[in-house]
């Protein structure tokens, strides 16, 4: 859940952070494989970078986001208590956006000048099958797979309060090399989320986060199976301004209804490092 995504920023804004997050509860494995109540406790670490830009007189900007993860894994395999340990470089994330209405590309000083208005905006988000992946394994920290999520999303500030809402669906290539040299598809799955939340002064705010994705069904050699995802989850975030270019931010959610996997927990923290071009 990423509140405050489409909210506007000066041309030539940079961001470098590092995020660690903490994530328990159920896993969502291919239901052919004999393998029942899998839980995981995983840990993933990350830095990631972006940088806002002008175009053709919008604000645009470019992220990447690197993470690396470790995971405890328990389940009954063919009806036996098993455990495994995965630990190594996830898939890599890469987002372009651009805001198309309320997104005029200022410098830091006329931003600063502006009044806050509604903001419409667009992205493309990509994850690159760069992660650590074995098909000898059940689980993997990577996927094996590109996956594309064209998205929008419309950002409104209510004096101090702010309401946001987003619609994207993900997109998945096929994963040839499944575990048993399998083929494994998955169908699109739509995502949509909502925030509302309260800003105090620029960088301390509170958002409350409500998300719903549905779909998202595979099939492992054209056999379709039964995974069809409903999930409601929610959460909170809270960003704190630490000092003139330093912030950091809470993250917390979890599921509140899932027909199949997305029951879980997760907390995260993020620091982050702001500057502006010269």
């Amino acid at each position: 859940m990423e509140p405050r995504a489409y909210s506007a920023v000066p041309v030539g804004t940079n961001f470098l952070l590092v995020n660690y997050a903490r994530s328990s509860g159920e896993v969502l494995l291919d239901p052919s494989l004999p393998v029942t109540d899998l839980q995981a406790t995983i840990n993933t670490y990350a830095a990631g970078y972006s940088h806002s830009f002008g175009i053709a007189g919008r604000t645009a900007s470019v992220a990447l986001l690197v993470p690396y993860a470790n995971a405890d894994l328990t389940g009954n395999v063919e009806g036996a208590p098993g455990h495994a340990y995965r630990s190594g470089m996830g898939d890599i994330r890469m987002r372009f956006a651009v805001i198309l209405m309320g997104g005029e590309a200022l410098t830091p000083e006329q931003f600063a000048r502006r009044s806050p208005t509604a903001s419409l905006g667009a992205s493309l988000s990509v994850v690159a099958p760069t992660g650590q992946y074995l098909p000898s394994r059940l689980v993997n920290v990577g996927s094996n797979r590109w996956a594309f999520k064209p998205e929008i999303g419309l950002s409104q500030p209510l004096g101090n309060w702010f309401v946001e809402g987003m619609a994207g669906v993900w997109f998945f290539t096929d994963n040839n090399d499944f575990f048993g040299g399998r083929r494994r598809s998955q169908e699109p799955l739509p995502v949509f989320q909502w925030h509302g939340g309260y800003n105090w002064r620029p960088g301390l705010w509170l958002a409350t986060d409500v998300t719903y994705f549905t779909g998202g069904q595979t099939s492992v050699n054209g056999a379709q199976g039964q995974d069809l995802q409903r999930t409601v989850r929610y959460g909170a975030t809270l960003s704190v301004p630490l000092a003139a270019q330093w912030s950091a931010k809470l993250a917390w959610s979890r599921g509140l209804t899932a027909r199949i996997g997305g029951n879980f927990q997760t907390v995260s923290i993020t620091l982050q490092y702001r500057w502006f071009d010269r």
